[in-house]
């Protein structure tokens, strides 16, 4: 049985994304992740981790044309989120909240 804690970041981001759209495609996901990561992720890293999380049970990849899948979080996969954030949350409290500006300290030194 696959566990968040069995996931590497990156497919954890994708899983997360993936929960967030309605059944993405690739491309869409793709597209997602680059404007996190600020860079292009290549579909050689990105297809081989979508296809560890369907492996994992965390993922559905279904068909949405001959050349195009779409992903969709399993109900394990929509638990697995639900714990996680849950987990997280009870440690992000007085974390900026949704709609806060977020301060890019990387140029200030610590």
């Amino acid at each position: 049985m696959a566990e968040m804690f069995d996931l590497t970041g990156f497919q954890r981001d994708l899983l997360y994304v993936i929960h967030g759209l309605d059944d993405p495609h690739g491309l869409a996901i793709k597209e997602e992740v680059d404007k996190y990561y600020q860079e292009e992720i290549h579909h050689g890293r990105l297809y081989p981790n979508l296809d560890t999380l369907v492996n994992k049970g965390l993922v559905e990849k279904g068909t949405k044309d001959r050349r195009t899948n779409s992903y969709s979080t399993t109900r394990r996969g929509e638990r697995e989120v639900t714990a996680r954030t849950e987990w997280e949350n009870q440690y992000l409290k007085g974390e900026p909240s949704e709609g806060s500006v977020a301060v890019d300290s990387s140029d200030n030194p610590a």
